[in-house]
């Protein structure tokens, strides 16, 4: 079957996927809205004379504000203390890397938090890689399980829950994909992904009987358990990173110096496509990538364009079904526009995500999305290479198109010097607003050796939502007060959950080759809460992935989405954390389910967590 993405053989199709030329179209559509007025004195074009124009420079003078650095007296008293010892976390991830340097060595593992075990607290899982076939190192590896104790000291799961031996194992999922209220467990891998099916009696891998393994060739990453297609079980989203082979990696001679091998970029390696898995009910999953429209093509060159790392899955457009915003590394975004009829269109160029402010692809990484001002505009931040300022693309209407406003938000100028991967929208300090949080970490050990403002291991960000007023949305929290989040490290994927029940949340970030940063959340506002789990004991879906919680509280009315696939190769927790600020009491709370019903809850009471279990409901 045809994609509905692939062009004719005959054809070039204007909305093209290559980066230097759509990049060139962008410049070009900047004259013609220059001629008519729209973007008025904010862009400059450098005529050489009459006739007819030959290429020509256009510049967009978007002068980014300086980095806002909140004041201090205004800030909120929120540090994070760096837990990670006596938390019980002393297992390094394993990259492979003994001097190799293989492209996957660089990546990371990703992190994930759910309540595996049902005893209401949240778990950790941690992805790890595993030694190359001829490498000098040796010893068994797998991912792993940490069982939370419900105040935040973790241990090892043990044999039970062993998952992922001798896998090199990337990116993990978590959901109910069989409909028993266990949450189960995806591990995306480089050389063939794993299913774990999970029962009181620990994890079971049903990888064959499933058929989600894929090929042993692909790389996958930031897999993602969404219902597609409204029928209410859990579909499987994979998406897939370059066209790798340890043959091809060591035959391109990657060198920074001219001497010693460096890792290579992803530009030298062709693109993939994601794989869409349908779920058909009985435990079985059907590839439907061709038929779904997942394929994505070049028209000059008729290549797969997908580098994908990462997905947030979001109803963008309201009517009812998810949509698949994807981070693509060094080609443009995409957005899967869900058609509602088991089929996408990839509309990443028309929508204005595909590229940044100036027209062109970034080194994308990470991804999060959310109400960030409590109204109907919508922002996506995106985590970029190094000298690549972090993306943030606003929509003010779910019928609007985005744009980049990362640097008149408040988060251009600060990220631009760093390497981010993690990039989660969480809401820190309890006062009802969607903070930012990135973490950042460079690829090469001795990178400040060939670029002096380069640093292997880079601080984490953290960016205070300071709510509407004048000038950005983001102010940059200085490092002085933030605590251990501050410490430079090699950051990769980041994951958010209240470990300790103290109603905040409290990070993780993982490193390659080392143990990961557990941050506990150390606030002391005293800003009200609540956190709410939902579940549907009469759904496939039971916990209701997909599902939109509205609180109105204090003359506010935040809106979330039950979406644990976020970040970058990570999941945060399913229950959702709303911050009250100073609301004592909350007005009502609405949940739309995933099947587009509405129930309308009575909270008694704040500073609690809450399950909404709809058979209960009246």
């Amino acid at each position: 079957m045809t994609s509905p993405n692939r062009p004719p053989e005959d054809s070039f199709d204007l909305e093209i996927h290559d980066d230097a030329i759509i990049g060139k179209a962008f410049l070009w559509s900047l004259v013609v809205f220059a001629g008519l007025g729209v973007l008025g004195a904010g862009v400059w074009l450098i005529s050489a004379g009459g006739g007819e124009p030959e290429e020509q420079i256009i510049e967009k003078r978007v002068i980014p504000p300086k980095p806002l650095l909140a004041d201090l007296a205004v800030l909120p008293d929120v540090t994070f203390a760096d837990v990670t010892e006596p938390a019980g976390l002393t297992v390094p991830h394993v990259s492979g890397a003994v001097g190799g340097k293989l492209l996957p060595e660089t990546m990371g593992g990703g992190a994930a938090f759910a309540d595996l075990d049902r005893d209401g607290d949240q778990d950790l899982l941690l992805a790890s890689g595993t030694w190359w076939p001829d490498s000098p190192a040796s010893g068994a590896t797998s991912s792993q399980v940490f069982l939370n104790d419900g105040t935040g000291r973790f241990t090892p799961g043990g044999d039970a829950w062993a998952f992922g031996q001798g896998v090199y194992g990337t990116g993990l999922a978590c959901g109910d994909f069989d409909g028993d209220g266990w949450v189960d467990v995806f591990l995306a891998a480089l050389g063939g992904d794993r299913l774990y099916r999970n029962s009181a009696a620990g994890l079971v891998d049903v990888t064959a009987s499933s058929g989600v393994g894929g090929p042993e060739e692909a790389w996958s990453t930031s897999a993602a358990f969404i219902d597609y297609d409204g029928d209410q079980d859990l579909d499987l989203f994979v998406p897939h990173y370059v066209q790798w082979s340890r043959a091809k990696d060591e035959s391109l001679g990657f060198t920074l110096n001219g001497t010693d091998r460096a890792y290579g970029p992803p530009k030298q390696y062709e693109g993939t496509h994601p794989t869409l898995w349908r779920n058909e009910g009985d435990g079985r999953f059907t590839d439907v990538s061709v038929e779904a429209g997942m394929e994505v093509f070049n028209p000059a060159t008729n290549a797969a364009v997908g580098k994908s790392l990462a997905v947030a899955p979001i109803d963008l457009d309201r009517d009812g079904d998810l949509d698949l915003i994807v981070a693509n590394d060094t080609t443009a975004n995409f957005l899967y526009r869900n058609q509602g009829d088991g089929t996408f269109v990839e509309e990443g160029s028309a929508a204005g995500v595909a590229y940044d402010s100036r027209g062109m692809a970034t080194g994308a990484m990470g991804i999060d999305v959310g109400h960030y001002r409590n109204d109907a505009a919508l922002g996506i931040g995106i985590g970029n290479f190094a000298n690549e300022m972090t993306s943030f693309y606003v929509v003010e209407s779910p019928d609007g198109w985005f744009t980049d406003e990362a640097a008149t938000e408040g988060v251009g100028a600060p990220t631009r010097p760093l390497l981010s991967f993690g990039l989660l929208l969480v809401d820190y300090d309890l006062d009802g607003r969607l903070d930012l949080f990135q973490t950042n970490g460079h690829l090469e050990e001795d990178i400040s050796e060939v670029q002096a403002s380069q640093r292997y291991a880079q601080p984490a960000q953290l960016f205070w939502n300071a709510g509407s007023g004048d000038g950005a949305t983001f102010r940059i929290v200085p490092s002085e007060a933030s605590g251990d989040l501050a410490r430079p490290i090699v950051g990769r994927g980041a994951a958010a959950a209240d470990i300790d029940g103290d109603g905040d949340l409290d990070f993780i970030v993982t490193q390659p080759g080392e143990v990961p940063v557990l941050l506990r959340n150390d606030q002391a506002i005293g800003h009200h809460w609540l956190r709410l789990e939902l579940r549907d004991p009469n759904s496939a879906n039971t916990g209701a992935i997909g599902a939109w919680i509205e609180v109105d509280a204090g003359g506010v009315t935040q809106r979330r989405q039950v979406m644990p696939t976020r970040s970058y190769l990570s999941q945060v927790e399913l229950p959702v954390t709303f911050g009250l600020g100073d609301a004592d009491a909350v007005d009502e709370v609405r949940v739309e389910w995933p099947d587009g019903a509405l129930d309308v809850v009575h909270v008694d009471g704040v500073d609690r967590a809450i399950v909404i279990d709809r058979a209960e409901l009246p």
